[in-house]
């Protein structure tokens, strides 16, 4: 079984993993990430492995500071401005790799472009000390519910990873938002904890929506972030059988006889519901409800990043391929 420990007591074991080439499921600001020395196929291989993620989905490098992020890949002026207003913090760029960076191919799982983050905290922390970019995607079983949590991570995990760093349940509650520059434009690849509107009112533009044939980034693949029990998107009734996931003060007909419900913001907060959102689509799965019934909610701010998150996990289970 994995060991937990606090943040505090957790760098030189996180550190003496990493270097031997193993994993370590650490907190971000985003969710709970599952590590490897990003320079090392043992280390990234054994990502994939502990996940069972298919190796044609990359994965994100994160970097400690923009002299290491140069070292990885080739900054186009846009993407820099967006590097220096949002880093270090929930925003992934999709780059051009720099030629000898020491990334290796499975991160990137055969593309000419690297994804890269800088994450606040102890993650950023623990990358500055190994001196080398981790790549971290989320710590959970692929296409699973992503852990907010570390005691999410061990339910999940447990049994495969030797380390989970306990820095309490994460911030934002979404994975990133990733964008990639094209031509003099951007754009959005997947929404995340940073609302396309906040980049476009930096660049003065508005983003472009949506992928090109094939996975260009992580959490393009159409079936992901999924519960056991099946989703259905909003709601306006909800039978006595299904489990409810609410948002706001408005009930859909029916709620009080749901298998079990949680509200994700009574106030009707995005920023609160994305916080909430894998939690309780966790606890809901475990009522042991054959379907999660979903309220809508509404698309502006972190609303894109939920209802994405939420269509991914409603979608079929057997599609592994993006939407094209």
């Amino acid at each position: 079984m994995t060991e937990i420990l606090a943040v505090g007591e957790a760098m030189g074991p996180a550190l003496a993993l990493l270097g031997g080439g193993d994993v370590v499921a650490i907190p971000t600001e985003t969710v709970y990430g599952l590590a490897g020395d990003a320079t090392n196929g043992i280390g990234v291989a054994r990502i994939f492995e502990a996940k069972g993620r298919p190796r044609f989905n990359p994965l994100i490098a994160h970097v400690a500071d923009m002299a290491m992020a140069e070292r990885i890949a080739i900054f186009d002026p846009l993407s820099r401005k967006l590097a220096l207003a949002f880093w270090p913090g929930p925003l992934t760029l999709v780059l051009p790799q720099r030629p000898g960076n020491g990334i290796h191919p499975l991160v990137t799982a055969g593309l000419d472009t690297i994804a890269l983050r800088m994450p606040r905290g102890f993650g950023g922390d623990l990358i500055a000390k190994l001196g080398r970019p981790l790549a971290a995607p989320s710590a959970n079983s692929s296409g699973r519910i992503s852990a907010t949590t570390a005691q999410a991570v061990a339910a999940d995990l447990g049994a495969r990873i030797k380390l989970v760093v306990d820095g309490g349940a994460t911030p934002v509650g979404l994975e990133s938002t990733i964008v990639k520059a094209e031509g003099k434009g951007l754009r959005l690849l997947r929404p995340g904890g940073i609302a396309a509107g906040e980049i476009e009112a930096l660049i003065g533009m508005p983003l472009s929506r949506g992928g090109t044939a094939g996975v260009e980034a992580p959490g393009m693949l159409a079936s992901h972030y999924a519960p056991g029990a099946a989703v259905r998107l909003n709601a306006d009734t909800v039978g006595k059988d299904e489990a409810l996931l609410g948002f706001g003060r408005r009930r859909a007909e029916g709620w009080q006889h749901a298998a079990a419900f949680l509200n994700l913001s009574e106030a009707g907060d995005p920023r609160e519901a994305a916080s909430n959102l894998f939690a309780y689509m966790q606890e809901l799965d475990r009522s042991g409800t054959r379907t999660i019934a979903v309220e809508p909610i509404p698309q502006g701010g972190l609303g894109e990043a939920i209802n994405d998150r939420l269509s991914r996990a409603a979608a079929p289970r057997d599609n592994l391929l993006p939407p094209t």
